[in-house]
C-alpha cells in the first residue's frame, strides 16, 4: 500500500465541534472529512464531490508535529436578525462578538492513502511541486495555511501482540483490551471525532480516539497498525 506523507501548518486553527452552539469550541485535530476537504482543495475536486471521492475510500492518519494548545477570542459577525435590507446598519448594535476557541499554531503531519492510484497520484503531485487548485485552510475560510511535501512510500499492515511506540493518533477501536500504558509526562485526551461523513453532511461514522496533546508518541498494543518504509509504525482512523 502506498502512503503519501505531507506537512501541513498555521497561525490558527479551528476545527468545530458538532455540540457546540454560541460558542464554538474547536478539535486539536482536523477530523478525517475535513482533511477530505483540504486535499479534495489541493487535488481540485469541487465541494459537491469530493466527499464522493475521499470518503470510505481514504484512510487518514495523524501526528502531531508542535505541541497543541487553544485560546479564544471574539469574533465580530455581521447581525443578521430581523427582516429587511435596512434592519442590521440602522440598529444600535450591527454586529455580534462570539468568543470562540481556535488552536494555536497548529502544525500536524497528515499520512494519507486511496483506493484509486490515480487519485493518488494526482495529489502527490500538486503537494510535490506545492499547488492548489483551491485555497486551502484550516476550518475557516480566513485560517490559511501552508503545507510541505514529506515522502511518498510502502506501507505494511502488521498484527500487534506487544505494547509499541505509536506517534499518530489511535482509534480506541484498535487497542486491545488493556492495552494502553499509561506513561508519567504525558497528557492524554480521549475525544470522539466524526470520521466518515456523506456528501449530504451526515456523519456515518464516529470514532473515540486517544492522543497526547504534545505530540508525544503513546505506548500501546493494537490490534494490527501499519509500518512505513523508514520503520514508522503508524495508525489509520
Amino acid at each position: 500500500m502506498k502512503v503519501l506523507v505531507f506537512d501541513i501548518s498555521g497561525d490558527f486553527a479551528h476545527f468545530r465541534k458538532f455540540y457546540t452552539t454560541s460558542s464554538p469550541l474547536t478539535f486539536y485535530f482536523p477530523p478525517p472529512p475535513t482533511v477530505y476537504g483540504l486535499i479534495g482543495a489541493i487535488s481540485g475536486k469541487d465541494k459537491r464531490e469530493y466527499l464522493n471521492i475521499f470518503s470510505e475510500k481514504t484512510k487518514v492518519g495523524i501526528q502531531f508535529l508542535h505541541p497543541i494548545r487553544k485560546i479564544r477570542m471574539g469574533l465580530n459577525l455581521v447581525e443578521t436578525k430581523g427582516t429587511g435590507l435596512r434592519k442590521p446598519l440602522s440598529c444600535k448594535n450591527p454586529r455580534t462578538q462570539i468568543l470562540t476557541e481556535f488552536v494555536k499554531e497548529p502544525y500536524y503531519r497528515i499520512f494519507i492513502t486511496h483506493t484509486d492510484d490515480n487519485v493518488l497520484s494526482t495529489l502527490v503531485k500538486n503537494i510535490k511541486e506545492h499547488e492548489t487548485v483551491y485555497t486551502i485552510s484550516l476550518g475557516l475560510s480566513q485560517l490559511l495555511c501552508d503545507f510541505s511535501f514529506v515522502d511518498f512510500c510502502d506501507a505494511e499492515e502488521k498484527q500487534n501482540e506487544i505494547f509499541i511506540d505509536i506517534p499518530t493518533v489511535v482509534p480506541f477501536s484498535l487497542i486491545n483490551p488493556n492495552g494502553i500504558e499509561v506513561q508519567s509526562g504525558k497528557k492524554y485526551i480521549k475525544e470522539k471525532i466524526p470520521a466518515e461523513m456523506k456528501p449530504e453532511r451526515i456523519v456515518t461514522r464516529y470514532e473515540d480516539v486517544l492522543f497526547d496533546t504534545d505530540g508525544k508518541p503513546l505506548k500501546v498494543n493494537l490490534k494490527n497498525y501499519w509500518e512505513l518504509e523508514n520503520g514508522t509504525k503508524i495508525t489509520f482512523i
